[in-house]
Order: structure tokens, then sequence, then C-alpha cells
């Protein structure tokens, strides 16, 4: 794991900066920028745009498919040389892509896919992710009722993240080892949503469930809000590396946190959107690979960057790494967490 992280930094951070002309405006559409993860992913972006000599700018469509069709015109009306788009919704922003293409401005997909062979894609393996999770919630619970929450359903992630997690224990589904008792989406990834499904399939179930397999870190909260009033502490899974989620995972609450380091994904976007902005190809990007998963088979350029599993027994590497201090994330920590000692 650490050789692939290693190398898929090298790769992304092998952009020569004689390539970046200065002086370019770069667009960045964010889907909702409610989410923890997201404040991260931003300032990593800010630094390497700005360390090409580029300009900034954004909007939040704030969870509406309208609004960012609306902001990415407005970017491209002040004039950005390239754009980065995190895509509320996978279908609905395709006139957007049309209308950069049409002006001739490169595109790049930022964490959820925009499945054109016209954008770039840049993520984390988010079929790996979901794999992770299923793996270190199986090891703890390998047999029993598990339920699954799901992202939003206009999200391509929630798909490949149920792949990867499907992929691990579909085995033990088949056997009668695991029975799924509850699978639902939450809209919009709202802790809120997730809380609500968590309670429903507890309610259905007359609480008798084992693990819970969450598709990011705050749903993994609600999920855990709707165990605790029920006074049940279960393997639950998640991803994001949040910092709430790290904590939890000290206290035995959260199996596992999929750290997907954003400053890492934020500063790749930065330095890629940056290249495209001068006429660079797609498929000149370094690291790059030809990604064809999506739903309608289009092959694209991306890069999709390893992720790493935060448990009880490696929490001192997002500790180490400066993601969150020592106090934050062993505040009420169990005995034996590595990092908490």
């Amino acid at each position: 794991m650490r050789t692939a992280i290693l190398a898929a930094v090298l790769a992304v951070t092998g952009f020569s900066s004689a390539a970046m002309a200065e002086g370019m405006k770069i667009g960045v559409s964010w889907a909702s920028f409610q989410e923890e993860r997201w404040k991260i992913d931003e300032a990593a972006m800010v630094a390497a745009i700005e360390a090409a000599g580029n300009t900034y700018v954004s909007a939040d469509a704030q969870s509406s498919s309208e609004k960012q069709l609306s902001d990415v015109d407005a970017l491209i009306s002040q004039g950005v040389n390239a754009l980065i788009i995190n895509a509320w919704d996978k279908d609905a922003i395709g006139p957007a892509i049309e209308k950069a293409a049409a002006e001739g401005i490169p595109v790049v997909g930022y964490d959820r896919l925009i499945e054109d062979a016209r954008t770039f894609y840049l993520t984390f393996d988010n079929v790996g992710v979901g794999r992770i999770i299923a793996e270190e919630v199986s090891k703890v619970a390998p047999k029993g009722n598990y339920a699954i929450i799901k992202g939003d359903p206009g999200d391509p992630n929630a798909g490949f993240l149920l792949q990867g997690m499907m992929s691990v224990i579909q085995g033990a589904v088949d056997s009668g080892d695991i029975k799924i008792v509850g699978e639902s989406f939450s809209d919009g990834w709202k802790p809120e949503n997730a809380q609500k499904n968590m309670e429903q399939i507890l309610t259905a179930n007359d609480n008798k469930v084992d693990a819970v397999l969450s598709q990011n870190d705050g749903m993994a909260g609600g999920v855990v809000a709707a165990l605790s009033a029920q006074g049940l502490v279960i393997p639950v899974g998640g991803q994001d590396g949040d910092l709430a989620a790290i904590n939890r995972v000290a206290r035995g609450t959260q199996t596992v946190s999929v750290w997907k380091d954003a400053r890492q994904l934020g500063k790749a976007a930065g330095e890629i959107a940056s290249s495209l902005a001068t006429g660079a190809a797609l498929d000149s990007v370094a690291g790059a690979s030809k990604f064809s998963g999506g739903e309608k088979g289009v092959e694209m350029n991306a890069i999709l960057l390893a992720p790493t599993p935060l448990t009880k027994d490696n929490l001192n590497v997002a500790i180490d790494a400066g993601h969150i201090t020592k106090e934050m994330a062993c505040e009420g920590a169990a005995a034996g967490v590595v990092g908490c000692e």
C-alpha cells in the first residue's frame, strides 16, 4: 500500500513548473461545499494553482444541478482557462461539458466521475475504497446480518464503492454466512439521511444487525448515532478520514475510516488543471492511465490514487502525517490503539 501511494505521489507531483504558463485562471465548481473534507481539498488546490502563478476562482453549487450549470456558465464568462468540476449529478452536468468543449476549455472531473472522454478523471480508487471498507469490517464480523448505507444515487462513486464492497463479501453472501438485511441510498450523502435509514433498518430487523458498511464517514456518524440510541456497538466502516471518524475509530465505535488524503488529491488537481490550461493534451499528463470502468464504458485519461485504511492498529499514520493531532484523534481512546499510547 505504501509503495502504491508513493508511486502515485511521485507521478502526480512530477509536473514541471516550467510547463505551466503564468497568469492563467482556473475555475472550480464544487458540488456541495458542506462536507469537512472539501475545505482540505480546496486549500491544497489553491496552493498548487497559485504556485503555478495562476488564479483560483470557485463556486458552490449547494447540492443543485441547476445551480452547478449556472456556476459553470459564470466561470466560463469570467474567462477561465481550465475547469475543475466536482459534479453533483453525473448526467445533469453534461451541458456544462458541452459548453466548455465548445469554448476550448479543458475539464478535470474531480473525485466524481464525469463519463466523457473530453474530461480528465482524477480521484482515488473508489472500488478499492469499498473493498477496503468491507475487508476491515468483515475481519471483525465474518458472519451475520449486514446493513449497507450507500451515498447519493446520482453519484457514480456510490456504485463504485458498492462494487468494491460486494467483491469482498459476495462469497459469504452466497454461502449464507452474511445476510444483507438492509441497503439504502442516502440523498446528498447527508448524515441525517443515513441515520434515518439506519433507524429504519434496525426497526425492521428488531435491532439484529451485526455490521454496517457505510460509504463515507459523515454517514457513518449518522449510523453510529442510530446504533448508540439503541445501545449497540457493532463494526462500522466508512471513508474520508474525517477527524470525528478517526476519533470514533480510537473510541471503538467505528472500525475503519479509509483515508483519501485530500491534500494529495487537491494538489494534483491544481497541477493538472494548470498544465491543461496551457494546451497540454489529456494523455500527456504525467502518471495518467486509461480508465473505462464507468456505466457507459467510455475510455478516459485518468489518475486513480491509492487510499489508506485507518484502524485502531495504525492511527499513528494520520497523526504522523499531520492530518490530525494526537489529542483530537485519541480523546477517549480505548486501550491498545496505535498512536494513542
